[in-house]
């Protein structure tokens, strides 16, 4: 297997398939050359792992490639206008392209006529490329790398840097500035953040914004540093419900990287909503207007904002008041998400630790452990069908029995289904 040196020194095999080094094998002796670029380069250099393979080949003619790539699987041609091909294999599935320039003529993403030429030079093609990290190849199936605009350099100084003018041509890539910062640890070239401040977001549909803020706030890395070039891009005065939390940019950092850990142990759906909460915890009042402008997700409009606007009132007194926290966890669903955004909170914004030493954060979460609201809302007790038992009608009076009740099992008052049927006689005389 190939080997190559990361940016630490260290060899690394990356994971590479066979079938892979002999396609790119066959069109070599063809008269063709195969690269494999864009993040598959980027994050071998890192010593990681992908099995996103984007494959360019140079010197061949899309007629001569087809035959080529058709012993191994079953080809499509995915993207005539780009030059794309598509190979299936068992196991295995592959994109094969062409150089290419691209042209901006019309409004939006889907705006540009593209033009393929196999005897572009890999410097002329990577040109279209947003960043120069992204903008390096490596030739199959030695892997030697080229490099025609520093992207290792820039890799090695967590430097983000436009290839080109056509940088421009795609306004979304603002965005991806945001987060490639976050999960590559890296700030933007100042020369990049002038031309990104130039360009408009007015241009891109809700689903393309969301994408970029999810790999923003839910990919691996420092989401911190995702704010800073959020900041640096001035896309706050884009985004102005956006608030800084506590008056402070710096302390929303904190926040976003403090739930990072916490994220990862959450279901997919609830990551999402913890995510986009830790990001507009300074920003209750205005967290629905942001989410849509970006979303259409029904989930994150539901619980975010009421999940920030009891993140704001929150009172470091509930953990000693038992039927406070249980109205509470009826409110949101149950108190996990509440817990997790106190605990990604810089302790100072709480009321110090407890007389026994426990801070706040552990505290509520311990109070709210014990009365099981951590997953779940409490549930009443008392159910019609326990009423129509004893002779109870369907009506206003059981629905006022039914809510007594559960506010008396809130209170503590009633602890099981048992003491709610006895307390129902007696309200019921039966």
């Amino acid at each position: 297997m190939a080997k190559l040196q990361t940016l630490a020194g260290e060899w690394f095999e990356p994971d590479l398939p066979g079938r892979l080094l002999k396609i790119a094998g066959d069109i070599r002796e063809a008269g063709g050359r195969a690269f494999l670029v864009g993040g598959w380069v980027r994050d071998a250099l890192l010593g990681k792992s992908c099995r996103d393979y984007d494959v360019e080949v140079y010197d061949m003619a899309q007629d001569a490639l087809v035959p080529i790539l058709s012993k191994y699987g079953r080809t499509n041609l995915v993207g005539k206008a780009f030059g794309v091909i598509h190979l299936a294999m068992k196991g295995l599935s592959l994109d094969f392209s062409f150089p290419r320039t691209e042209s901006k003529v019309g409004y939006g993403h889907r705006g540009f006529v593209v033009h393929t030429d196999e005897k572009l030079s890999f410097k002329e093609a990577a040109l279209r490329r947003d960043f120069t990290i992204n903008a390096m190849g490596m030739e199959l199936p030695e892997l030697t790398l080229c490099d025609p605009y520093g992207g290792i350099d820039d890799l090695k100084s967590h430097t983000l840097r436009h290839v080109g003018p056509a940088f421009a041509e795609d306004s979304l890539r603002i965005l991806r500035g945001v987060q490639f910062a976050s999960r590559f640890g890296c700030t933007l070239a100042p020369s990049t953040v002038e031309l990104c401040r130039t360009l408009s977001l007015d241009d891109l549909s809700v689903e393309r914004l969301f994408e970029e803020f999810k790999k923003w706030l839910l990919k691996p890395g420092k989401p911190s540093l995702g704010l800073k070039a959020f900041l640096d891009i001035k896309l706050d005065e884009y985004f102005p419900e956006i608030h800084p939390f506590k008056n402070s940019w710096e302390t929303l950092g904190i926040v976003l990287d403090n739930m990072v850990a916490l994220r990862d142990t959450l279901p997919e759906a609830q990551a999402m909503e913890f995510a986009f909460a830790a990001l507009l915890c300074g920003s209750a009042e205005t967290s629905l207007k942001f989410l849509e402008r970006i979303t259409n997700e029904t989930h994150l409009l539901k619980i975010v904002p009421p999940l920030l606007k009891a993140y704001q009132e929150l009172d470091t007194a509930i953990v000693d008041d038992a039927p406070a926290l249980r109205r509470l966890a009826v409110k949101l669903g149950g108190l996990k998400l509440l817990g997790l955004l106190v605990k990604s909170t810089p302790r100072e914004f709480y009321a110090g630790s407890t007389a026994d030493g426990e801070c706040f954060a552990d505290k509520f979460w311990n109070a709210s452990n014990e009365l099981n609201l951590i997953e779940n809302a409490p549930q009443p007790y008392l159910m019609g069908k326990m009423l129509m038992d004893m002779g109870v009608k369907p009506g206003k009076q059981m629905g006022e029995i039914i809510k007594k009740s559960f506010e008396l099992q809130l209170d503590g008052e009633i602890k099981n289904a048992e003491e709610a049927i006895a307390w129902a006689k007696k309200m019921c005389n039966v």
